[in-house]
């Protein structure tokens, strides 16, 4: 019902959008998060949109990273710029801070 994509390999300073599909049922009207987990470390927040489209962002990416939505469309997405080394890590899609997609990988290296 969450289908993340976009990751992939990319150098530091580069940029990816990644995309999150939703099944309208858990999009609409919901707050849209991402997430990230790191090899051997917890899973973090990231980024949040309210359907509104009120944002708030982790200090670790606030001036990187753009998180948006598509209201039409069922989508959310983040923008990342200025990737570091650091922001390596899956990243994951969820909505109402309860459903889940699966991962996408983002691998920042040189």
């Amino acid at each position: 019902q969450l289908q993340a994509s976009g990751g992939g390999l990319v150098q530091p300073g580069g940029s990816l959008r990644l995309s999150c599909a939703a099944s309208g049922s858990i999009f609409s009207g919901y707050t849209m998060n991402w997430y990230r987990q790191a090899p051997g470390k917890q899973r973090e927040w990231v980024a949040r949109i309210t359907s509104s489209g009120t944002t708030d962002y982790a200090d670790s990416v606030k001036g990187r990273f753009t998180i948006s939505r598509d209201n039409t469309k069922n989508a959310a997405y983040l923008q990342m710029n200025s990737l570091k080394p650091e922001d390596t890590a899956v990243y994951y899609c969820n909505s109402a801070g309860i459903y889940w997609g699966q991962g996408t990988l983002v691998t920042v290296s040189s």
